[in-house]
């Protein structure tokens, strides 16, 4: 396989807004009565706006009609942009832009696939934007991962087969996505959590386009 295109999931492994969510989730929940701890949070990795809305609410032991649904997340987001409008590049994670750099040099597309609705707003803040060839975000697509359609598109919007793709992923829905799609899924975050990946890396310090080739090579 030659890998034509490297298709990036956005929290986790670009930079680390799960922390603002966290706390507009928090924010949310304090507001409705209950506490919505870290341990919770977890149950919302890689998870829409209104089914991460659903957790927490069932978490709270609490139901609402749809009109109050949506205007809870609604209210989620607004404190969720308020947080991330204050990010600046010191905020992406080790690694990340050496890798960004070297995969542009190489010619190699490179594509976001996020869940976020806020993708495009937070590469800005990260000063990033024109690194992406295409970006795919929680707008453009109808199935959340682990359905593949994120992926697919973005390999579609920069011209490449899936089998020529490779998805860096945090969360395990990312990567049952990608693998649901026929692409390489190399898992960045914790090996146990991420065992079904092609490779797990603890992140893009000491990543290198020659160790993904290597990696490659040896699926």
């Amino acid at each position: 396989m030659e890998v034509k295109a490297c298709i990036f999931d956005l929290d986790g492994v670009i930079c680390d807004t799960a922390k603002y969510h966290y706390l507009a989730w928090k924010e949310l929940a304090d507001s409705l009565g209950f506490e919505f701890t870290p341990e919770d949070n977890e149950r919302l990795k890689g998870v829409s706006r209104m089914a991460s809305l659903d957790i927490l609410l069932e978490i709270g032991g609490l139901t609402f009609d749809a009109q109050k649904k949506h205007q809870m997340a609604e209210e989620k987001n607004k404190r969720y942009r308020e947080y991330i409008f204050k990010m600046n590049p010191d905020e992406i994670l080790p690694g990340v832009l050496s890798f960004l750099d070297e995969l542009k040099r190489s010619g190699i597309s490179i594509a976001l696939g996020s869940a976020s609705k806020n993708a495009k707003t937070i590469l800005e803040r990260l000063g990033i934007l024109s690194l992406f060839d295409a970006i795919v975000d929680g707008s453009m697509v109808q199935h959340a991962k682990p359905n593949p359609e994120v992926f697919l598109l973005g390999a579609k919007l920069v011209g490449v087969q899936p089998t020529e793709s490779v998805v860096f992923e945090d969360a395990q829905a990312g990567i049952q996505a990608a693998l649901n799609g026929g692409m390489v899924a190399i898992g960045i975050g914790d090996k146990p959590v991420l065992q079904k990946a092609h490779y797990v890396a603890d992140g893009f310090k000491d990543f290198t386009l020659k160790k993904l080739r290597e990696i490659v090579v040896n699926l």
